[in-house]
């Protein structure tokens, strides 16, 4: 990807704007952190890595930052939570292309997260809850599809984030226990919202595409372009 192009940063500033606005509107709370509930962001970040590469995982970083700022609200412990997770999961949907043991990091994050979970003496008493995070392990070596990629990216995001709460606020192993239906419910409704939102994008992208050739500067999976029949 060219990312000082025009258009690249075109579709850079179109995608801030999309996770400013994101980043304020609240899906659903996020238990045991005193209020703080997940964003419509959570539904479509990752798919910047898709589009934008490297530059995709920058920007859900300075999105998050910006809005942190733009709020005028402290940044604390728990924004920092927030933050660095999706920055993982852009980078795991970003490298979908790479299969098995080629993506060593999208395959050393959730591994890594599974270990510092198992060592943390809570996280030792709820250990079966950090086997979620085989899912991303076992989407690399399986065929790329968009759905398994997503589950991918917002179970590295769900690995990251739940090894720093773990580290950072107090928790007990019921509430991690407790946690486990909840989390295949929510993971598997962000997974569908990345997967629709990545398809839409996809798809609008195309379309502009036959005008302006902004492929050259995005990356558009052109199998993913629905076909319509005459």
């Amino acid at each position: 990807m060219k990312i000082l192009s025009v258009r690249g940063l075109a579709f850079l500033a179109l995608f801030a704007l999309l996770a400013f606005v994101g980043l304020k509107i609240n899906m659903f709370s996020i238990q045991g952190t005193g209020g703080k509930a997940f964003t419509l962001f959570e539904f479509f970040g990752p798919m910047a890595g898709g589009f934008l590469g490297l530059a995709g995982v920058a920007a859900v970083g300075i999105a998050k930052i910006t809005a942190a700022i733009a709020g005028g609200t402290a940044f604390t412990w728990i924004d920092l939570v927030k933050l660095t997770p999706m920055m993982f999961a852009a980078y795991y949907f970003w490298r979908n292309g790479s299969r098995g043991l080629a993506d060593k990091l999208g395959i050393a994050i959730p591994a890594l997260a599974m270990l510092a979970f198992w060592l943390h003496p809570i996280g030792q008493q709820a250990w079966f809850y950090a086997l979620y995070w085989t899912i991303p392990i076992a989407a690399k070596f399986i065929p790329d599809r968009i759905l398994w990629r997503s589950l991918g990216a917002t179970f590295t995001a769900h690995a990251v984030g739940s090894v720093l709460f773990l580290y950072t606020i107090p928790t007990d192993p019921m509430l991690w226990i407790g946690l486990i239906p909840v989390v295949a419910v929510e993971r598997t409704i962000f997974a569908l919202g990345i997967t629709a939102s990545y398809l839409v994008f996809t798809n609008v992208l195309n379309a502009v595409d036959t005008a302006y050739e902004i492929s050259k500067d995005i990356n558009l999976e052109k199998k993913y372009v629905l076909q319509l029949q005459d």
